[in-house]
């Protein structure tokens, strides 16, 4: 059975998921509805020389994320899309993780209490149910959407501790470069894709926006292209500051433990 073709680490969920449907999602996949891809600044391929006073407007636009409640969206070409709605200062958060191929669509939904993660995959948990997975047995790099102790999906604040440069385009737009080897497990970029682009993985473009409140509203990187394929982007969207974020644990009785065979199925 073949698995989703997402240049993404967060597909590891999805692509459990199209394998048990016996799919696979691609770059000939609908469009999702609500695509970021004109929410960002464009990027460059001019970059010049680097402004720290840029970087640490962008370091501080991240570390707002852990004061407040946002939604999230993260696209990573037309075939893979995650919707969050993360509450920071409370612990919580609510994910749905959407893999769309030529013939079907899969949606893994996620809940984030505190240091408990559960999930619901098609094919897996049973109708009704949550599936808790223990974060412990997740191998480096299996991003599932949400993960107990980070407040972000696309975990940027991290990314951005990986520019080579940063300028400021406007007052709030940016554009840089990475050096995703120093970012890997960030984003869903794991050491093996990492390994896969070679020297490109060190000067990755990307383009930032702030919305008026100096706060994150959009960041694209420039993923490299892979064995091949069509490059697809790393979009992220920062949206609906200070929403209220319902989540709760589950009643017990709709909890089962995951079985071995899921962290098998993600690289564990």
């Amino acid at each position: 059975m073949r698995t989703a073709r997402a240049s993404l680490g967060l597909a590891s969920m999805a692509a459990v998921a199209l394998a048990i449907g016996g799919c696979s999602g691609d770059g000939n996949a609908t469009p999702n509805a609500g695509s970021s891809a004109t929410a960002a600044p464009s990027q460059s391929a001019d970059v010049g020389p680097a402004d720290p006073a840029a970087a640490s407007a962008l370091a501080d636009a991240a570390a707002k994320l852990g004061t407040t409640s946002f939604k999230v969206t993260v696209t990573n070409g037309p075939g893979l899309k995650l919707i969050g709605l993360m509450d920071a200062p409370h612990g919580v958060g609510t994910g749905t993780l959407t893999a769309t191929g030529p013939n079907t669509e899969i949606q893994v939904k996620t809940l984030l209490v505190d240091k408990d993660l559960y999930v619901q995959v098609p094919g897996v948990t049973k109708a009704g149910t949550w599936t808790h997975l223990d974060v412990s047995r997740l191998p480096e790099g299996a991003n599932v959407g949400l993960r107990p102790g980070q407040i972000d999906p696309a975990n940027t604040a991290q990314l951005l501790s990986s520019t080579t440069d940063v300028q400021q385009v406007d007052p709030r737009n940016y554009k840089g470069t990475l050096d995703l080897t120093k970012a890997a497990g960030v984003a869903g970029v794991d050491q093996k894709m990492i390994s896969t682009w070679g020297a490109q993985a060190q000067d990755v473009p990307f383009t930032a926006g702030l919305d008026e409140q100096g706060r994150l509203s959009a960041v694209t990187v420039q993923l490299p292209a892979v064995n091949g394929q069509q490059a697809q982007p790393l979009e992220v969207l920062y949206t609906d500051y200070g929403t209220t974020v319902d989540a709760q644990r589950p009643p017990a009785s709709e909890i089962t433990e995951a079985p071995d065979s899921l962290y098998t199925s993600l690289g564990g």
